[in-house]
Order: C-alpha cells, then sequence, then structure tokens
C-alpha cells in the first residue's frame, strides 16, 4: 500500500478497504504519556526550524472518517515548533507540564488544562524553555493547508 504524504506531515493511508473498516476503538492509556497501539512519531520531516518535538496521533489517521484529528505532542525542554502560519485553525490543550505558545504579538503560558484557540493566518509558535517535558493535545482540521514556516525574527 503507498503512503502518500499530505500537509503538516500526517500520512494518509489512501485505503479503501481500511475507510470501510471505520468502526470505533479503543486506544488504552499505558501511563508516560503513551497510549496502547499508537506510534511515536516525529513532529515533521528533519529541519532547523524546530527541535525536540515527538507527537501521537489518537484520532484522525487510523481509518477514521472524522473532521478533525487528535493529536498529542510533546516538547522535551529547550524544543520548540517551527514557527508558521496557515490558513487552518487549531486548539491546543496542555496537559504535561508548562510551555508557553507565542501567537502574534501575544505570549500565552499554558498550564495543565489551560486551552488556547490559534485562529486562520495567525503566526505561532510554541516552546518549552522549562525543565520537564511540555505535552498538549492539538486538534486541527482534518484537511488542512501547508504551513508557511517563518524565520523568527532576531531578539
Amino acid at each position: 500500500m503507498k503512503k502518500e504524504h499530505l500537509y503538516c506531515d500526517f500520512v494518509s493511508n489512501k485505503n479503501t478497504e481500511t475507510e470501510t473498516q471505520n468502526k470505533s476503538r479503543y486506544y488504552k492509556y499505558k501511563g508516560d504519556f503513551r497510549w496502547q497501539a499508537i506510534k511515536k512519531e516525529s513532529y515533521k520531516s528533519p529541519g532547523k526550524d524546530w527541535a525536540d518535538i515527538v507527537r501521537q496521533t489518537l484520532i484522525g489517521n487510523h481509518g477514521e472518517s472524522v473532521k478533525f484529528h487528535v493529536r498529542y505532542f510533546e516538547i522535551a525542554s529547550g524544543g520548540h515548533s517551527s514557527l508558521e502560519m496557515h490558513k487552518h485553525e487549531h486548539v491546543v490543550i496542555g496537559i504535561r507540564g508548562k510551555g508557553i505558545c507565542v501567537t502574534g504579538k501575544k505570549k500565552h503560558i499554558l498550564n495543565f488544562l489551560d486551552t488556547l484557540y490559534i485562529g486562520p493566518g495567525i503566526v505561532h509558535q510554541l516552546k518549552n524553555p522549562y525543565n520537564e517535558p511540555f505535552g498538549f493535545f492539538c486538534i486541527v482540521n482534518a484537511k488542512r493547508d501547508k504551513p508557511k514556516i517563518l524565520s523568527p525574527k532576531p531578539s
């Protein structure tokens, strides 16, 4: 089966057999921010615009027909996402540790269960300057545009 790479670096299995098996699934939490049958993946293709992030896609690329994806990201101490903007929106919910999300000119410190909506066209980046991992759920549209990666301005 050929895998097709789509925007935001997720892989879609364009397989009608998988799509016709759209059934309820249960992913048991195993502890340490891992779920049974969910693989850890790279945040994106290797690049210099991000560091020390992994993700787990809980819902959205296992044959479901949902119009959204639920992903768990974890940023190690000192890590960060790419500085980017795009037309699709995000909902970010802090789950582990704390981190910073820059949206436009605003800086938000996200703690456990703090929730942030990132609207379309908003420049944003998530960072972890703290000494413990920063984990968060990110809920995003299933169909989304390719992000525009931006260069951070010198401090």
